[in-house]
C-alpha cells in the first residue's frame, strides 16, 4: 500500500469510527428515575374461605383509612424505538380503630365495638417494553407514540387482628401477575429542554382487571437531570376464590430522573 495513502485511510476508518459511535450513543438511553406519589386512594375488600363468604368492607368508612404518599424506583433503557424499563412500588396502609360494625375477615367475625389492627401491605412490580412506530425526535421539537406491553405483578397480604382477643388474628396472602396492553408517547415541547409523557395500559380479565394512566410534564436544568410533575391513576379490581380488592389510586406525582 502507498505509504501516503495509508494516514488517509486511517484517517476515514477514525471518523467512521467516531461518527459510529456518536450515532449510536445518541440513540441509546440509560437511567434511573424515582417517584414520589400523593394519590386519593378508595379500595373494597374481601377475605373469604372455602366455606364462607366473607364481608365486604370499604376501607375509608369501615377503618377510617386516610390518604398515604408512595415512592417508586425505575431504571429505564433504550436503543432507538425499543424502550425498556421495570419499576417497583411498595404500598403500606394500616389502621388501628374500633370497628363500628361486624366484619367477618377470612372466616373469623369481629363484632362492634372491637379495637383492631389492620395492614394491607403489597408491592407492584411494572416491566414495560415500548415500540415507536412513529419517531420524530429529530425533527423540530420530536414526536414519538407507539404500543406499550406491560407487566403488573401484585404480590402481599391483608390482615385484621384484635389485640384485646386471643386468636383474632387473619392474615391472608395474594399475587398475580397481570399482562396489559396500551399505548405511549412523547412530545419535545422545547428540544431538550422541556417535555411530555403520557402512557396508558389496561386489561380486563374474568370478573377482574387493572387500568392504569400518566401524564408528566419534564424540566432539564442541566444535562442528565429531569424534574417531573404529573398526575398518575390505577384501577385495580383482584377477585380470586379467597381475595377480593377493588382499589383506586389517583392523584399527583412528583419524580427526578438522573440519565443520559
Amino acid at each position: 500500500m502507498n505509504k501516503k495513502k495509508f494516514p488517509l485511510l486511517l484517517l476515514g476508518i477514525s471518523l467512521f469510527v467516531v461518527m459510529g459511535v456518536s450515532s449510536f450513543a445518541q440513540a441509546l438511553e440509560l437511567g434511573v428515575r424515582g417517584y414520589y406519589w400523593f394519590p386519593a386512594f378508595s379500595a373494597n375488600q374481601r377475605v373469604d374461605t372455602a366455606s364462607m363468604t366473607g364481608t365486604e368492607f370499604d376501607l375509608k368508612s369501615a377503618l377510617g383509612v386516610g390518604n398515604q404518599a408512595f415512592w417508586s424506583g425505575e431504571v429505564y433503557g433504550g436503543i432507538g424505538k425499543h424502550h425498556m424499563s421495570a419499576m417497583y412500588t411498595p404500598i403500606k396502609i394500616s389502621a388501628d380503630t374500633t370497628l363500628t360494625a361486624p366484619i367477618n375477615f377470612g372466616g373469623t367475625n369481629f363484632t362492634a365495638n372491637t379495637a383492631v389492627n389492620y395492614n394491607l401491605d403489597f408491592y407492584m412490580m411494572d416491566v414495560k417494553y415500548l415500540y415507536d412506530v412513529i419517531n420524530m425526535e429529530n425533527i423540530l421539537a420530536g414526536f414519538s407514540v407507539g404500543p406499550m406491553v406491560q407487566v403488573k405483578y401484585v404480590s402481599g397480604s391483608a390482615e385484621m387482628k384484635s389485640p384485646a382477643i386471643p386468636g383474632q388474628d387473619v392474615k391472608q396472602s395474594f399475587s398475580a401477575p397481570i399482562p396489559m396492553v396500551g399505548i405511549g408517547a412523547h412530545i419535545g415541547l422545547i428540544a431538550n429542554i422541556l417535555e411530555a409523557r403520557a402512557q396508558v395500559t389496561g386489561m380486563g380479565y374474568s370478573s377482574s382487571y387493572v387500568i392504569e394512566a400518566m401524564a408528566d410534564i419534564s424540566v432539564t436544568p442541566f444535562p442528565f437531570v429531569d424534574i417531573h410533575g404529573g398526575y398518575k391513576y390505577i384501577g385495580l379490581k383482584m377477585d380470586r376464590s379467597d381475595y377480593y380488592m377493588d382499589a383506586t389510586f389517583s392523584g399527583p406525582f412528583v419524580a427526578l430522573t438522573v440519565g443520559f
